[in-house]
């Protein structure tokens, strides 16, 4: 099965079944068109992160699409400015979880959690500019955003274990929680990629009103973890290709993150349909 991606007017077809070098290398060209067009909508090689408060990433929300450019079409440039400030809390999350449990944490907590503390504001900005969100909250599960929504007589709330345990977890989990309520509704196309949302979760976040999403983020706060929490050499990657500024590494451990969501989307089970209450 193909997964559809785009940018722009460009747009990335990647099917993980084919192995041929020729269609491989068709899919390079069009994944690093794709990749061109993210950096200049953010512009993460030529300026620092600019200031603000983290609420004033939910505000972007309201007034991306302004102006011309590649970035005018259903991939708007405050979606991705928003995405990397996201990617920076993300990270920084990480890091604090780190801290808190030290030694007693796991190995991606130790690896990014003192790589990240060595980077400046410039190659924060490097680490957080990928093209999806390194943050999870089971967007790939259906049938959990749909119980959690809409809870029906005798649903029992499934167990998640919380890899985050320290406090700025709950603030986090608001925006990242609205930010995906707010693809859902309004930009469908860019949940799936970024944030490897299929359609029955996007018409299921989509669907919930704003005091129902801020409701869901802080009763299930623990449902937020790293994306790819067991791939430490991925995590460690895009620090290390960060912290040098290398830009070609850059590059290929971003592709590196496109390609395993692909993969995700491949592996996915079928969505189930929603549970309809028989005619009388």
């Amino acid at each position: 099965m193909p997964v559809i991606i785009g940018f722009g007017s460009g747009y990335v077809k990647y099917n993980i079944a084919k192995k041929s070098p020729k269609h491989n290398w068709r899919i390079w060209l069009k994944i690093t068109k794709f990749m061109d067009g993210f950096r200049r909508a953010l512009g993460y090689d030529s300026h620092a992160p600019t200031g603000g408060e983290d609420g004033a990433m939910l505000l972007q929300c309201e007034s991306e699409g302004r102006g011309d450019g590649p970035t005018t079409g259903w991939l708007r440039a405050g979606t991705l400015e928003s995405l990397v400030e996201l990617n920076e809390l993300c990270l920084g999350l990480i890091a604090e979880q780190a801290a808190a449990h030290g030694a007693t944490g796991s190995a991606l907590l130790r690896q990014v959690g003192e790589l990240w503390c060595g980077l400046d504001a410039p190659a924060r900005r490097r680490a957080a500019a990928c093209p999806y969100l390194l943050l999870d909250a089971g967007f790939a599960d259906t049938a959990r955003w749909r119980a959690a929504a809409a809870p029906r007589v005798g649903d029992t709330a499934g167990g998640y274990a919380a890899f985050f345990t320290v406090p700025a977890a709950a603030e986090l989990a608001q925006l990242v929680f609205t930010y995906a309520w707010h693809l859902a509704r309004s930009q469908a196309a860019a949940a799936r990629l970024l944030l490897g949302m299929p359609p029955g979760s996007a018409l299921v976040i989509g669907r919930c009103t704003l005091r129902q999403i801020h409701r869901l983020a802080a009763g299930h706060a623990d449902w937020l973890k790293p994306r790819w929490p067991a791939r430490v050499v991925v995590w460690r990657g895009l620090l290390l290709a960060a912290a040098a500024g290398d830009s070609l590494a850059l590059e290929r451990i971003r592709l590196r993150g496109l390609t395993l969501l692909a993969g995700e989307a491949r592996m996915a089970p079928p969505e189930r349909p929603a549970w309809r209450a028989p005619r009388s």
